[in-house]
């Protein structure tokens, strides 16, 4: 069973077994249709403009497996950045964090247990009881 955690405002969670992801492969990071839906929302609730603007995710260093997910608002890419296009949600991603997200699936699941992103994540050897840290 997968942990929830918030981070950045948002909920997030790891599980090791991916769904059918919407996103052609390929693209090095995958993003379902319900994460790109839930993406959208939370953009036009920010006031973030998806034409200049777009999710960032990331990888820190720290946690208790020692790196743990990042994932917040961006009002641009930077310049070094992956800049991934999902029906017209952007995702950023820097090069450091590309290395252990490539591959990766960002869904978003919406029960009456639980609500929140999950990170699948082929590049995780082990995560802990958290959720938002990895290795």
């Amino acid at each position: 069973m997968a942990n929830m955690v918030t981070i950045g405002g948002l909920n997030t969670q790891e599980q090791q077994l991916p769904p059918a992801p919407k996103a052609a492969p390929g693209q090095g990071l995958l993003v379902t249709e319900k994460a790109i839906k839930r993406i959208r929302t939370a953009m036009a609730k920010e006031g973030i403009s998806p034409e200049q603007g777009g999710l960032r995710l990331g990888v820190l260093g720290g946690g208790c497996s020692g790196l743990s997910y990042s994932i917040k608002f961006d009002t641009k890419p930077r310049e070094r950045d992956r800049i991934y296009d999902f029906d017209g949600v952007r995702v950023f991603v820097d090069p450091k964090s590309f290395v252990y997200l490539h591959g990766m699936t960002l869904d978003y699941e919406e029960t009456l247990m639980r609500q929140g992103f999950n990170f699948i994540n082929p590049n995780s050897t082990r995560s802990c009881g958290c959720g938002s840290s990895f290795s």
